[in-house]
């Protein structure tokens, strides 16, 4: 569930950074400020793309399974 949210915030903050790139290309951007976007964008695309992966692996939701069951235990 943790990780949905890290991934839903993670699109979020893509999705925000294009709008504003929106907003901002009414003016007219230099070529520094859209590579610097383009680039922070290209980043960020990596960063979901990893939580992705770290999210759907097997052993992810096998991990937290156990820590669940740790968690119980404790309890």
């Amino acid at each position: 569930m943790t990780a949905i949210a890290i991934v839903a915030i993670c699109a979020w903050a893509l999705v925000s950074i294009v709008d504003s790139a929106k907003d901002k290309s009414k003016k007219k951007l230099s070529s520094k400020e859209t590579d610097a976007y383009k680039k922070e964008i290209a980043d960020l695309k990596e960063r979901v793309s990893v939580l992705e992966k770290i999210v759907t692996d097997e052993r992810y939701d096998l991990k937290k399974q156990f820590a669940d069951l740790e968690k119980d235990r404790v309890a």
